[in-house]
């Protein structure tokens, strides 16, 4: 017999018997703990925890479960939330004209290494249509001339927020989607997309960082997946990684390797949020890995 599963995630001001009172519950209320994670951060003097059970108490319904555990939650003034564990979230691809991430991704969720369902994938070039059917994907190729007025980039934002509802998605990658988005559509995708970001972050922003490391000469190249907000580049580090290269090579090869690194990052990434590992921390992240 398959018992529901879930994942709870939550956090809180650190405080003596977090631990035992949520085990308590869940015990109390015929579930199963399979597996769990918690870190107290000394610095910000919050609590983080991330619980995975089954319900083994058929009587208990979701609706009670979660009525139940708010009164707990409350009394103890938690941000939580509780995911199905056995619900595949809905993620949106974003690309631009370079597709090394999105072919990465796309792999990974036919092969069955990503656990999510693929609704759409939006563009502002045309490169990738026939890779998305190759998906059986629906291919939206929304242009934005360069250029553009700050009315045309509304109207595009609007239309993607349209699909965005309209295919009820909960998660939104960029991957390599190479448009600045707006303080609004930031706003509005808080919390649920991620941008791989091709350098090791905060060093070497904006264009071609590949050519800016070449130029001084490093040994370390990397990159990085961090949460999309309102100022460019400096939302909460999801992941990051790096690879190890020499004065032999040129910028062509440091590219080539970088963008090996950024799918193995942002693939990371994705997993991590899928599988509801991640709790924001202020301007960090607490990924229990």
């Amino acid at each position: 017999m398959m018992y529901p599963q879930y994942i709870l995630n939550l956090s809180c001001l650190d405080q003596r018997g977090i631990v035992q009172r949520v085990s308590a519950y869940l015990a109390g209320h015929g579930c199963n703990i399979l597996d769990s994670a918690q870190f107290g951060d000394a610095q910000s003097k919050l609590f983080f925890m991330r619980v995975h059970f089954s319900v083994e108490e058929e009587t208990l319904t979701d609706e009670v479960l979660r009525s139940s555990f708010a009164a707990l939650a409350d009394t103890m003034q938690m941000d939580w939330q509780l995911h199905d564990a056995h619900k595949k979230p809905r993620m949106l691809l974003m690309v631009s004209s370079i597709g090394h991430c999105l072919n990465d991704l796309l792999f990974r969720y036919k092969s069955g290494l990503l656990p999510v369902d693929i609704p759409a994938i939006i563009s502002n070039h045309t490169d990738f249509y026939q890779l998305a059917a190759s998906y059986n994907i629906p291919f939206h190729h929304l242009p934005l001339a360069t250029g553009a007025p700050e009315s045309a980039k509304r109207m595009q934002e609007e239309r993607i927020l349209e699909i965005v509802k309209a295919a009820d998605i909960d998660l939104i990658v960029l991957a390599r989607y190479m448009q600045i988005l707006s303080p609004e559509m930031c706003t509005a995708l808080e919390g649920r997309a991620i941008n791989i970001h091709h350098s090791f972050l905060p060093s070497f922003k904006g264009a071609k960082p590949y050519y800016q490391a070449h130029d001084r000469g490093v040994k370390l190249i990397g990159a990085t997946a961090h949460f999309v907000t309102g100022h460019l580049d400096e939302g909460p580090i999801i992941e990051q990684d790096v690879a190890r290269v020499d004065h032999a090579m040129d910028p062509a090869t440091l590219t080539a390797i970088g963008r090996d690194v950024e799918c193995v990052v942002l693939a990371r990434a994705v997993k991590y949020f899928v599988e509801h590992r991640i709790l924001l921390n202020g301007q960090k992240t607490v990924v229990f890995k």
